[in-house]
This record gives C-alpha cells, structure tokens and sequence, in this order.
C-alpha cells in the first residue's frame, strides 16, 4: 500500500536533497530510513536534509539522522542539514548531533541553491506502511545511536532504551 509521507526528494548532480515537511517523528522516520536507504542502494552517498518547512523533530528522527550520517559517513560520504531553523538547530545541539551532522556548512555544493532545488521536488511515496515490530526496531535503533552518540545522551536515554530493549525482548520479532 503506497502512501504519503511528508517527504519530497530529488536526486541532482553529486547528491540527494531531500525535505521534510511537518514534524519529524518517530511516524515519518521509516518513510525517511526508506528513501535513503533506496538511494544508497543506488550508489548515493551525500545528502541534503532540509527542515525548512519541519516543524519539530523527536527523539526516533534525530537518531535516524545520526545513524544515516555514520553510514555514509563509512564510505566518505555525508548528510548536511539545511535550513533547520532555530528551534530545530537547538534541538540537534542539545543533544551533540551537530558533532556527527553538517548543519548548515557555509561552503556546502548547494549553498545559494535551495530555493531552485525545492521547486524541483518530487513526492516520496513510501512503498508500504511499517509494521508494528519493524517501528519498533526502527525507534529503539534510533535510540541506541542517540546513546552511542555522547556520554550525556547514554545518560539521558539510558530509562528510555532500557523500556525498549524489555519490548524487543518480549517479542523476538523486533530483536536487533
């Protein structure tokens, strides 16, 4: 079943760009997880995440980006982040990603060009809606990368992984 999902792309010369609109949450990350990971399986190692028009993001969506930038990061590639806004910036921040994400790089390949570039965007359509156990897999994934992230984060997440990590071992399909 396709469906919508707040996420619009486009593949340019030398990277992806891809935006994300409404809120980044634990609800839109697979669709994101999904996207990227159909363009790293064409090759793709560079991507562009915008939030100009994200009005938020929770914890699932932030740890999906830091584990997207450190599995490109392995083959030389990268994820910078445009147009975060304020609040978005202070989220990232406080919780050490902008050590692991580009956020805004001053001499990033798409500096002077995003207005264009948005224009261009197509829809993603998500080829079928997560199950329950795969959303659990993808959220407590999030949050292990959350907690491997800094010694602060493993702290602030440590109550959070711990109720996850009972979940998955409770039902042996969202074990990972």
């Amino acid at each position: 079943m396709d469906k919508e999902t707040g996420i619009k792309f486009g593949v340019l010369d030398g990277f992806t760009w891809i935006r994300c609109e409404g809120k980044g949450s634990f609800m839109q990350s697979p669709a994101l997880k999904e996207c990227t990971k159909q363009r790293q399986d064409e090759g793709e190692k560079y991507f562009v995440i915008d939030l100009q028009a994200c009005t938020g993001m929770d914890s699932t969506f932030m740890g999906f980006l830091a584990g997207l930038s450190a599995r490109v990061g392995r083959s030389d590639g990268w994820v910078h982040i445009a147009s975060p806004g304020d609040r978005n910036r202070q989220s990232l921040e406080d919780l050490g990603l902008d050590c692991v994400l580009e956020i805004s790089p001053p001499e990033a390949p798409w500096r002077g060009k995003a207005d264009e570039i948005r224009q261009g965007l197509q829809p993603y359509v998500g080829k079928r809606l997560p199950g329950m156990s795969e959303r659990a897999r993808h959220v407590l994934e999030a949050h292990r990368t959350l907690a491997n992230t800094n010694e602060d984060n493993a702290k602030k997440f440590a109550g959070v992984l711990q109720v996850l990590e009972k979940q998955a071992s409770d039902d042996p399909e969202t074990e990972g």
